[in-house]
């Protein structure tokens, strides 16, 4: 195999793997996307991936509390990390994800050997993008670990019959079954134009080509959630909405949850059931600038 059909084949993963930030609808619904736009131009042209700040209000025990579903996307410009860096410092605490061992710390510079972070970094490489645990401060005293231990994501799976290999393979499968009832749009030949551009354009180009498969991804998502829901999106939500009521309960009144777009919708149903917080606005931060150039190789 060639080194551009290695890259080939990697785009094509990648673009599978992306599917992982991007909230699930059930199939055939019309409900807009809540959590993760692209924004387009008067000429049709993607400007910018974008990811919702949504404000959840209520009374809890008595006293008026805010809660934000922070949308976070894993491989992003580092402008929406400065950006999402000063929004957390008006909250008394955020809830973040990661599947560690409990009160974890991310820092800079970690890696996992995970196949998942592998591929986010190869994202990283290519789309002259930031890795989210290098460029958010998870040493703020205010930020919290709300998410499962390892033991406990297998044991879930595990009861579950769950894999990841199960789930990434249903997630390409889709992606293949939604590029072959479509096979005109982000074809191998946008691909091979985009991987064959001058190197100040490349990133860009196949940032466009990316982005552009969120517009027809709740399809693709909706494979990782069945009836029961799934260990990867539902029990890790449950884990993240246990620590907010732990929080509520200690007085916290102003709270952001700073999870990965997928899973926001069946948060904001959990909201609304559990501690009946209701939906009041929405602010959008640009995740990926996608305007002709702005590309990182030419800062």
């Amino acid at each position: 195999m060639s080194v551009k059909q290695r890259q080939i084949s990697m785009v094509a993963i990648c673009l599978a793997c992306l599917a992982s930030i991007v909230q699930a609808e059930p199939p055939g619904s019309k409900v807009e996307q809540d959590f993760l736009r692209l924004r387009r131009n008067d000429v049709d042209e993607p400007v910018a991936l974008e990811t919702a700040i949504a404000s959840y209000e209520g009374t809890v025990q008595g006293k008026q509390v805010l809660v934000d579903l922070i949308g976070a996307v894993h491989v992003a410009d580092q402008a929406y990390y400065d950006e999402l860096n000063r929004e957390f410092e008006s909250y008394d605490v955020v809830l973040y994800e990661l599947v560690a061992p409990r009160d974890t710390t991310p820092k800079a510079g970690e890696r996992s050997a995970h196949p998942v972070s592998f591929l986010q970094l190869a994202m990283k490489n290519m789309l002259s993008l930031q890795f989210q645990l290098d460029c958010i401060d998870y040493e703020k005293k205010n930020f919290v670990h709300a998410d499962m231990t390892p033991e406990e994501f297998s044991e879930s799976m595990n009861q579950r019959g769950e894999s990841m290999m199960q789930m990434f393979l249903r997630m390409f499968g889709q992606s293949i079954a939604m590029q072959s009832r479509d096979p005109a749009r982000n074809s191998d030949a946008q691909l091979l134009s985009a991987l064959f551009a001058k190197p100040e354009r490349r990133s860009q180009h196949l940032k466009r080509i990316m982005a552009e498969q969120f517009e027809d991804m709740e399809a693709a998502t909706a494979v990782l959630d069945g009836p029961e829901g799934s260990t990867i999106v539902t029990e890790r939500n449950k884990a993240a909405l246990r620590v907010l009521k732990q929080q509520l309960d200690a007085g916290r009144a102003r709270i952001a949850i700073f999870y990965g777009a997928a899973h926001l919708p069946d948060m904001e149903e959990r909201l609304a059931a559990d501690f009946q917080l209701k939906r009041k606005g929405t602010k959008w931060l640009t995740a990926w600038d996608l305007s002709v150039g702005n590309t990182a190789e030419n800062e």
